[in-house]
């Protein structure tokens, strides 16, 4: 039995890789349910290029990626690797923003490439309800004349 206060994962759930798990790891997002989202994805991983991509930007943004920079500064600065005002590790960060900025569009393409899978599929869903709609409406009307003429054929005063 679990001690008071601690909460059990749901019954079918995988139980944690361990506890900093959550706090270190990059935090692995459960695949899309949308078909056209599926599909995408699909082509997306397609090319290595991409996979390595969305590898590195999951990764840059999680918590490791910020833990391995405050130890690796500390150990550079507390190692006295070099001395104040620390020219190579500025070109070495500086390096790093470049590449990770060019990261961050890669993952912000990659997401409006997302979005307008969703808008187009949803533009679809709209058009074929409209038809939908259309054909309701004519059925509507079909109905409103048979009923107009059963009407109209029964409140006739019978024939002598």
């Amino acid at each position: 039995m679990a001690p008071a206060g601690t909460k059990r994962p749901a019954a079918g759930t995988p139980p944690a890789a361990g506890p900093l798990h959550g706090w270190v790891l990059p935090v692995k997002l459960p695949p899309p349910i949308n078909p056209a989202l599926v599909k995408h994805a699909e082509q997306r991983a397609k090319y290595a290029q991409n996979r390595v991509a969305d590898r590195i930007t999951s990764f840059a943004g999680s918590m490791a990626f910020v833990y391995i920079h405050i130890i690796w500064f500390g150990c550079w600065i507390g190692f006295g690797v070099e001395k104040y005002p620390f020219g190579l590790l500025t070109m070495i960060v500086s390096l790093e923003a470049i590449f990770l900025s060019t990261f961050v569009m890669i993952s912000q393409n990659r997401a409006d490439a997302k979005r307008q899978v969703i808008a187009d599929q949803q533009w679809q869903t709209v058009k074929e309800e409209g038809r939908q709609n259309q054909e309701l409406l004519e059925l509507s009307r079909q109905v409103l004349e048979l009923t107009k003429t059963i009407h109209a054929e029964t409140s006739r005063p019978p024939a002598a």
